[in-house]
């Protein structure tokens, strides 16, 4: 029977951090091209890409970059350039948004299809399909059927998030940081305004919620979802995070590879799409590194609550309550605390507010400050001092599993490896037959020195012995290891396959007649692909409108009114006047919701 790979893929802000995800576990790693990604600033440069190239490809792990912003129509030529280069490179796919690319004569580079094309339904993803694209990276907000009738529709690799950050807005179909701030998420400088202050009016203009972070959403925390997703047709499981730190990308690695491991382990028909095994040297807890308390999203179907209103920052572990004011210190329910913890919580008003642990004497906990503390305040962890300096050391060690035959002929003394994916080599080197003093003995000092692999990306699973054996010296026996493994290394290294995708141009109609800035069509490219696919553009991209007022910014799942207990639709307790606005410090939108399809638009009423 063959088993169905499955895929664990991490972000890679910088190549180190990719190589510690592939080290903790990761069969993938997807980093930012030097120029043009949808997160501008953790690019890589092309060494660094080639760095990690090599090192992933050594565990037959991949690497996919990442050149996913809309592109104007001067910089196509860098950007094809740059595609040429990274396949140059040995990169295993290329994470694209603009289809003005697929106008070009591109490198035969496998070919995603990124989030922000919002990969949504099962017709636009079969045009994907069609068109050329290896892989679609579906939308966040797709519940768990939905992914099922997608695959029910095609047959392209699905890659779903699984871990971390969410937008509120589907992705692509966010403007609101290009209307307000100049900074287009499409272009991979977004300015997050969805995680900042509004305040919520009704229809006569009465504050209904005053200064919260009412666009700002919970993270994704999918880890116990895997097995219903692998059921759904998923085959790469993605983890958040290209902005985030060495110990993040660490610790959530691990975590969500062990959770893979005993999926596969219990379910039978899978296997891991990368080689080698992965020792940790810490425990993984996803709740010991940023986040701003965990949601399913809409997996599960139904109209969740998961927003974060009251801030837009990480609260990390729930670890307890205060349950006693003293004379500078506070005691709890039984929080376990360090010296240098960092703890947070929501005061009265409903603001988080945090300090540092500065010293725990038994039951007792002298904070920072003490400011707003009271009996009956749940606290919260978000830095957990003593996890973090673990994780601050060499905490993961991939290794290949490799077979060991040994034997004595004559004057000959032979080694023959055979690692977990077939790849031999064999090392002879002359010695005399010496008979040793003690048989039993000397046996078992040759298997033990064979199986110590040291410091090699090698870890002995069985040793066999054949024929006779003498007496051995140590630096013998080191050598004849030393070489064996260098030359499984070598051959290791030279037959790493290379999946070779030729794209070839067609005319398969686009699933929509005619686009408007939604399409997010910047160069003339563009534009002749969707018209060669049947579709006309009667408008450019959202950054060359003469004036976003007016405009839908945003378009989400997500509603306020669910989230506020006013959805007339699902017996909301509250009532609210419409039509709803939220403003900042200087604009004002207007909240539109389609309730057959559950579905909130936010339009910029005035711009400051």
């Amino acid at each position: 029977m063959t088993l169905k790979a499955l895929e664990l893929l991490a972000p890679a802000g910088t190549p180190d951090i990719g190589i510690a995800a592939i080290d903790h576990g990761a069969d993938a790693v997807y980093i930012g091209a030097p120029r043009f990604s949808a997160r501008a600033a953790a690019g890589a440069d092309l060494d660094g890409i080639a760095r990690l190239v090599r090192h992933a490809h050594f565990f037959r792990a991949r690497v996919y970059v990442a050149l996913n912003t809309i592109l104007a129509d001067d910089e196509l030529p860098e950007a094809l350039g740059l595609c040429r280069e990274i396949h140059a490179l040995g990169a295993d796919g290329l994470i694209i948004q603009d289809v003005g690319l697929l106008e070009l004569d591109l490198p035969p580079i496998p070919l995603i299809a990124s989030t922000q094309m919002h990969n949504h339904t099962p017709e636009r993803i079969a045009f994907l399909e069609r068109v050329g694209f290896r892989r679609v990276i579906l939308a966040r907000e797709l519940a768990l059927e939905e992914i099922a009738a997608i695959r029910r529709a095609t047959a392209i690799e699905l890659e779903s998030f699984v871990h971390g950050a969410l937008c509120v807005s589907y992705s692509g179909r966010c403007y609101m940081s290009q209307a307000v701030a100049a900074r287009s998420g499409n272009r991979g400088v977004c300015a997050q305004p969805c995680r900042g202050r509004y305040t919520l009016l009704d229809g006569r203009g009465r504050v209904i919620e005053s200064d919260r972070h009412l666009l700002s959403l919970r993270d994704l925390c999918l880890i116990n979802d895997l097995p219903a997703l692998a059921g759904a047709g998923v085959t790469s499981f993605k983890i958040e995070g290209r902005y985030k730190g060495i110990e993040y990308v660490k610790n959530i690695t691990a975590a969500y590879s062990r959770a893979l491991d005993a999926f596969i382990a219990g379910a039978g028909g899978y296997r891991r799409a990368s080689s080698g095994r992965c020792d940790l040297h810490f425990e993984p807890d996803p709740r010991k590194t940023f986040n701003r308390g965990y949601t399913r999203f809409f997996l599960p179907g139904g109209r969740p609550k998961i927003a974060s209103l009251d801030t837009q920052k990480s609260i990390g572990e729930p670890v307890g309550a205060v349950t006693r004011l003293g004379a500078g210190c506070f005691e709890t329910d039984g929080a376990r605390l360090q010296n240098g913890d960092g703890l947070c919580f929501f005061t009265r008003a409903r603001t988080l507010a945090g300090f540092r642990v500065e010293r725990v004497e038994g039951d007792r906990v002298y904070p920072s400050t003490m400011k707003g503390l009271r009996p009956g305040t749940r606290l919260y962890r978000n830095l957990d001092i003593a996890f973090n300096r673990v994780l601050r050391r060499a905490t993961g060690r991939r290794r290949i599993g490799v077979e060991m035959d040994f034997a004595h002929d004559g004057d000959v003394v032979r080694l023959a490896v055979r690692d977990e994916d077939g790849h031999a080599a064999a090392v002879e080197a002359p010695l005399a037959f010496e008979p040793p003093l003690d048989a039993g003995r000397s046996l078992a000092q040759v298997r033990a020195k064979l199986a110590t692999t040291g410091n090699t990306p090698f870890a002995a699973t069985e040793v066999r012995i054949t024929g006779p054996v003498g007496f051995y010296p140590l630096s013998f026996l080191n050598r004849l290891k030393r070489d064996a493994l260098e030359a499984l290394a070598r051959v290791r290294t030279e037959t790493c396959p290379r999946d070779e995708a030729p794209f070839v141009p067609n005319d398969a109609p686009f699933p929509e007649q005619r686009l408007d800035y939604h399409a997010n069509v910047l160069n003339r490219s563009a534009r002749r692909f969707y018209e060669r696919h049947g579709a006309e553009v009667v408008e450019g991209a959202f950054e060359t409108l003469p004036d976003p007022v007016g405009r839908e910014v945003m378009t989400s799942r997500y509603c306020l009114r669910r989230e506020l207990d006013a959805c007339p639709r699902y017996g909301g307790a509250r009532l609210l006047e419409e039509p709803l606005r939220i403003r900042d410090d200087g604009h004002t939108y207007l909240l539109r919701f389609d309730c057959d399809a559950c579905r909130m638009s936010v339009i910029l009423e005035k711009k400051r």
